[in-house]
């Protein structure tokens, strides 16, 4: 059964190119051109990914996403940003975006970053999720949330994914290896990515993530959580 994706790009040249790429690989895509008409398109379906470019005409990528992720914690979404929109990035994680690639990018880069989300997804789909407990936080596997007392963090499917492995391995280091191969399923992607999730995952997890008692980093090697912190 083949996946429907929405890809928004105002670049006529870029989203013909991509369109087409998906469609050879087998997905049913269907395309707009600016945040009206995406909105449009999604108020009438659902998607099984979402592929925003952060720059359109009307509402932006990131506007986009932040409605998205007010009724929808579960969709994959797949950020398209331009080189050096640092800010853009890191925004876009924090409201719930499950990766970006970086304009240019390669075909085979997109194609393979769309192939580990939907994948995921489906994992996601197949094994039973429940609750974590990591000191004073509570994580909402199926819900996507992080509790802890009155505070309420929502978690993109990628970070839940990170700390189902973080969990798996509690108190043993997991290299950027790992993660790569078991969040990314061995997709091509740089370690300042994996960091990048870690550090929004961090912020969510810790009450000063500045001192981080439970996510934490070993220099050289990769990353450690402790459950109770002595």
């Amino acid at each position: 059964m083949s996946s429907h994706l929405l890809l928004v790009e105002d670049d006529h040249a870029i989203r013909t190119v991509l369109q087409d790429a998906l469609r050879r690989d087998g997905h049913q895509v269907t395309s707009a051109q600016d945040g009206d008409e995406a909105q449009a398109l999604l108020r009438q379906r659902a998607f099984d990914l979402l592929l925003l470019d952060v720059m359109l005409p009307g509402p932006s990528g990131l506007d986009l996403l932040r409605r998205f992720r007010q009724r929808d914690t579960d969709t994959p979404v797949l950020l398209l940003t331009a080189k050096g929109s640092e800010d853009d990035k890191v925004l876009g994680l924090e409201l719930g975006a499950d990766d970006y690639v970086t304009k240019p990018f390669s075909l085979r880069e997109l194609r393979t970053r769309v192939q580990v989300l939907l994948r995921r997804r489906q994992r996601r789909s197949e094994r039973p999720a429940g609750e974590l407990q990591i000191g004073a936080n509570t994580i909402d596997l199926d819900g996507y949330q992080l509790r802890r007392g009155r505070t309420v963090h929502r978690l993109s499917p990628t970070e839940v994914a990170m700390l189902q492995l973080l969990w798996r391995e509690r108190g043993r280091v997991v290299d950027r290896s790992m993660f790569l191969q078991e969040v990314w399923d061995g997709a091509v992607i740089g370690d300042r990515t994996i960091d990048t999730h870690l550090l929004h995952l961090r912020q969510k997890l810790e009450r000063d993530p500045k001192a981080p008692r439970h996510l934490l980093t070993v220099h050289g090697v990769g990353y450690r959580l402790v459950v109770e912190p002595e």
